[in-house]
């Protein structure tokens, strides 16, 4: 049973930037995982646009992710925003993120008569089963060849779409994304994906190398024996070659991510977090759970520092968000009723950048 349990553990989805969205040739939907723009809302749900719990001031909209149950009659997407002033960044209480739902039938409804190449592709990156989705087929054979090891029966466990038979039930139409007024934006582009355990090790050596050279001569550490000193019996080696600043879980950080420097996203539902500093003592304690059925929360995917440098406004001089990883935490049941006409709101946990320039 242990065995079994660290083997799905380990299984990890990593998302990384794609191709431009441009809305002059085509539209995002909310089948589409993406960065930046505005968020997409399933024809029964009415989005009010959040702001900050601090400031007040006005989110900017960072990520959607596309991430359906397997077995679930239900599409499935979260939406993370943050707060882009400075006197925010780092904390918690700055961002939110909502979890909508809809039955495949309602969402139906919202499907565009003919789906471009690009919102095809990033949705079938996700999972393989997008012909369930009723997406055009004359748009699927002119889309861009997936990576091979996009396609794994992994994929196919995590984000399975075969549906179960259900009744169309009568739900109220919502009145979609409501705008409290113009909204900082960011440059929009897909989110595609890559399974962690068949990432091409080899190809990004080099990079990781040079990576970890760096950090050694700057902060005057042995990176090679701190990362080793695993056993027990070791804290007397990490104590004499532990980094100025004190953190040996950054230098653990750094060598997870070195095999894919550009991911932006770790998907890994029922998963273990990847920390980029010491976590509290009572994290598991600080997640609460679920508002609306009492279900414990369980961590979904975090969002990487890569994307940081990534963010590039369309509208907005100077907007910027920083961060050094943000944990996601959802509902373990991802209750949701098809009367609910709301997003729900899920929990997230920020974490700084101890090194930023790192990832830049």
């Amino acid at each position: 049973m242990a065995a079994e349990q660290r083997q799905f553990i380990e299984c990890v989805l990593l998302g990384t930037r794609d191709a431009e969205i441009d809305s002059k040739r085509n539209k995002s939907s909310c089948f589409t995982s993406k960065i930046g723009e505005l968020p997409n809302c399933f024809p029964s749900v009415t989005l009010r646009y959040p702001s900050c719990s601090i400031c007040n001031g006005i989110l900017v909209h960072v990520v959607q992710v596309y991430c359906p149950l397997e077995g679930s009659p239900y599409h499935r997407t979260v939406n993370v925003f943050a707060c882009p002033s400075r006197a925010c960044f780092g904390k918690s209480e700055s961002w939110t993120v909502l979890r909508s739902q809809c039955l495949e039938t309602e969402a139906t409804q919202a499907q565009e008569p003919k789906a471009n190449q690009e919102a095809t592709m990033a949705t079938r990156d996700w999972c393989e089963g997008a012909d369930d989705w009723g997406i055009d087929e004359e748009t699927e054979s002119s889309a861009p060849p997936a990576n091979s090891s996009m396609e794994t029966d992994f994929t196919s466990q995590l984000q399975g779409l075969s549906l179960r038979e259900h009744l169309q039930s009568s739900v109220p139409a919502g009145e979609g994304l409501l705008l409290p007024g113009p909204v900082p934006t960011f440059q929009p582009y897909y989110i595609s994906v890559v399974d962690e355990g068949e990432f091409c090790v080899d190809a990004d050596m080099d990079h990781a190398q040079r990576l970890l050279k760096e950090y050694q001569r700057r902060e005057g550490v042995d990176v090679q024996q701190l990362i080793s000193c695993d056993g027990e019996g070791e804290s007397e080696k990490y104590e004499k070659t532990k980094a100025r600043h004190g953190d040996e879980i950054f230098l653990k950080f750094m060598k997870k991510i070195s095999v894919c420097q550009e991911q932006v996203l770790r998907y890994s539902r029922k998963g273990q977090p990847l920390f980029i500093t010491a976590p509290p003592s009572n994290v598991k304690q600080m997640v609460p759970c679920c508002r609306s059925c009492g279900s414990p929360r369980i961590f979904e995917f975090q969002i990487m520092p890569a994307l940081v440098s990534m963010l590039k406004s369309i509208n907005t001089d100077g907007l910027t968000v920083e961060f050094g990883t943000v944990l996601i935490y959802t509902c373990e049941k991802s209750c949701w009723s098809p009367s609910n006409q709301t997003p729900l709101e899920e929990f997230l946990f920020v974490q700084t950048d101890p090194d930023q320039k790192l990832f830049k």
